[in-house]
């Protein structure tokens, strides 16, 4: 009877732990930016460089069209971040030494890309 206790016990525990585990690992939900697409300032983090140059698109997608380039130690202002239909993270930025604005994949950034999330 002790053993059919335990085992009822520990079944109703492992039972409440799954059930809690999609709230802990949720994240914000993300949607691609469609080509086109851009974005206030919400990231008033500082400047900061990407590592080489990446390319900055349209939207966060390699299918959508090049607008310029993110070079090395250029100053660059991060306006915030999305989920690709690529699962990578884009962020969109504006390239403070060319006034143009894109989408860049934060792999492609040396600091990994805006830490704010643009809310879509």
């Amino acid at each position: 009877m002790q053993r059919l206790k335990r085992a009822t016990i520990t079944v109703g525990v492992l039972m409440a732990a799954t059930a809690i585990v999609p709230v802990l690992s949720a994240s914000p939900a993300s949607a691609h930016a469609a080509c086109g697409v851009s974005v206030d300032d919400k990231d008033s983090n500082t400047w900061r460089a990407t590592g080489g140059g990446a390319n900055m698109r349209s939207g966060s997608s390699t299918s959508c069209g090049i607008k310029g380039t993110a070079g090395s130690g250029q100053r660059l202002d991060y306006h915030c971040y999305t989920r690709g239909s690529d699962g990578y993270t884009w962020t969109f930025l504006r390239n403070d030494s060319t006034g143009k604005t894109g989408w860049v994949r934060d792999d492609l950034l040396s600091d990994g890309g805006s830490s704010v999330h643009c809310g879509f």
